[in-house]
């Protein structure tokens, strides 16, 4: 019996490691199940805050239209740089660069093309004494915060998923989990809308 006792011991202790490694792979798989599902859910916290502001300018619009003699091109603008950013959808379960980045620009051209109608709106005292755009444009602003603190926690939940399925030892098994990108600013977005109106030309 004692010569099989190394055998034994040999064995159980093997045993032993494949357990602990077993547990250790369980765990691992579920923890990147918990933080890939954490993405999703705040990219959905992205897209509802967009849709809000996307669902405002539409009404915004409306209002604007009713305005006599407002730029057309300036409407327009807005309407376009809606309807282009609303094409464009994003995978949360394989979000890449090239994704991220036709999905901001797109964004932003909406946020340009926005500032320069409510600039616009400055040259016209009975809409910006309009109750119904007035209220709009509160709604408008208070979104853009809900964006921007979307958009935060979003690169938030990615930093976390980031780092848990690319550090060693955890990637070894994790290979299918892919790196995903996050939000940036667009280049240009820290300079201000530049708006330049001919006051003194006169209506034909």
């Amino acid at each position: 019996m004692r010569k099989f006792l190394p055998w034994i011991i040999g064995v159980g202790g093997l045993l032993v490691l494949l357990l602990i490694f077993g547990l250790w792979y369980i765990s691992v798989k579920n923890g990147a199940i918990t933080v890939d599902q954490a993405v999703k859910k705040e990219w959905g916290n992205v897209e509802t805050s967009y849709q809000r502001r996307n669902d405002l300018i539409g009404n915004l619009v409306k209002t604007v239209k009713g305005a006599a003699d407002f730029e057309k091109s300036t409407l327009e603008a807005v309407v376009s740089a809606r309807a282009k950013a609303t094409s464009i959808t994003v995978d949360p379960t394989n979000i890449t660069p090239e994704q991220f980045e036709q999905f901001n620009q797109a964004q932003s051209g909406v946020s340009s093309a926005l500032s320069r109608l409510l600039v616009t709106v400055e040259k016209y005292p009975d809409l910006k004494a309009n109750q119904n755009f007035l209220k709009l444009q509160d709604e408008l602003a208070s979104t853009e915060n809900q964006i921007l603190m979307a958009r935060t926690r979003f690169n938030e939940s990615v930093e976390k998923y980031n780092n848990y399925v690319l550090k060693m030892p955890r990637s070894l098994i994790l290979s299918d989990y892919k790196e995903k990108a996050v939000f940036k600013a667009v280049a240009g977005a820290e300079k201000p809308v530049e708006v330049d109106f001919d006051f003194n030309s006169e209506k034909k």
